[in-house]
């Protein structure tokens, strides 16, 4: 069975043709280079990384098409929605490729992905590249091409609009993302701590006591007369507890002071990790509340979304299939993280006004739809505006009749 480097390596690559490396109207070069500062082995970093992964690995991605003449949002392709929504290519699901996505943006601030299309165009799977370098290259009539260098010594040119191309902190250079080369500093700081707590900790238990014998004694029956001693009285399985000596020798126990530990300047450098990544302890340890949790999606969630969506759609479709109204959303159920008085507000304003069907709204609770519960229902309260304007226009011809 071919590896999955194998497959990406094969698809729709093209030929290595002569083409030189994109110069930049700055002065940097479009190159991206895999991050080399470890960030991702920090336990904090990775910690707050993940939790940020696993919330945007349960976007559904879609195709929609959004109708000229009613303005209704109509689900697209069936086979690009199973692509987007549950299987992007053979060896994951859409969770893991989401996750991989996001965790590979947060770690060097670039991300890319292949598109795999067949000879009509149509989108066959998606495939996240983990590469170890990147260049930005042109041909001899300008087209753009990425150059990437795998970790097996292999390369692979794709076209750009063969891939989708995310980016963090996107601002020195005109088509990458900047480095993570801020924090490292920060990370530097909680590596000595866990080095020191750790050092401090074994230091603190290494030395238990004192044997001081009163006579002279070679080194080699000193080393003999400690071994005994840790054996016969140090031991775990001396149950008793109880040591005896005689006269040529004294132990004197030494008792280990307690590591001092900061907590304080511990929780700094944590803040500040968790601030660069956008998060918060609460959402971290998944004890947020609602507010904090609307937060957490409006600025970390919501913007990855919206732009997988853009690069997806502009990637996916021509400019003429955009112009009959097909996009790519990511989305999910923001009110899945509300309390129930929140839902059930929610629900007693929108079900009477036909914008939520029943299921919709006990799937909002976490419970079973009923029968017929796909048809929407409607508070005779609300009446469709030209309905209420045809009645106001009647009511005053009505009552300019009776003045009459």
């Amino acid at each position: 069975m071919a590896s999955l480097l194998d497959r990406i390596l094969g698809i729709n690559k093209i030929k290595e043709k002569q083409t030189e490396r994109l110069e930049l109207l700055t002065s940097n070069i479009g190159v991206f280079n895999s991050f080399t500062g470890n960030a991702y082995e920090n336990e904090v970093f990775r910690s707050a990384v993940d939790s940020i992964a696993r919330n945007i690995g349960k976007l559904r991605g879609r195709h929609i098409v959004y109708s000229k003449t009613s303005s209704e949002r109509i689900n697209g392709n069936t086979q690009l929605n199973r692509i987007l929504g549950t299987r992007p290519n053979p060896y994951m699901t859409s969770y893991d490729f989401l996750y991989k996505l996001c965790t590979h943006l947060y770690i060097h601030n670039n991300a890319f992905a292949l598109l795999d299309k067949d000879e009509n165009g149509n989108l066959r799977a998606i495939y996240p590249l983990q590469s170890v370098n990147m260049e930005y290259v042109t041909d001899a009539s300008g087209e753009l091409y990425c150059k990437f260098l795998f970790a097996n010594g292999k390369y692979a040119t794709f076209h750009i609009n063969q891939l989708i191309i995310l980016r963090r902190h996107f601002n020195s250079n005109e088509l990458l993302g900047d480095s993570n080369g801020s924090i490292l500093s920060t990370l530097e700081v909680a590596h000595m701590q866990n080095e020191g707590m750790t050092h401090a900790i074994k230091n603190s238990t290494n030395l238990k006591g004192i044997l001081k014998y009163s006579q002279t004694i070679s080194p080699e029956n000193l080393k003999k007369e400690k071994d005994s001693f840790v054996r016969d009285y140090l031991d775990i399985s001396n149950t008793g507890g109880i040591a005896s000596l005689d006269a040529k020798a004294d132990y004197i126990p030494l008792n280990p002071t307690d590591v001092d530990i900061n907590s304080n300047e511990i929780e700094a450098v944590k803040t500040k990790i968790y601030d660069y990544l956008g998060v918060s302890d609460r959402i971290v340890n998944s004890t947020y509340s609602e507010d904090e949790w609307s937060a957490f999606y409006e600025s970390i969630i919501e913007p990855f979304a919206l732009q997988l969506s853009q690069e997806l759609t502009e990637k996916v479709f021509t400019e003429r299939e955009q112009s009959f109204g097909n996009e790519i959303i990511f989305e999910s159920n923001r009110l899945q993280f509300a309390s129930n008085k929140s839902k059930t507000a929610t629900i007693e304003k929108l079900v009477p006004m036909g914008i939520l069907t029943p299921n919709q709204a006990l799937e909002m609770l976490n419970l079973p739809p009923i029968k017929d519960g796909d048809e929407r229902i409607m508070s005779l309260n609300y009446i469709d505006k030209n309905i209420a304007d045809q009645y106001q226009l009647n009511k005053s011809e009505s009552d300019k009749n009776e003045r009459v």
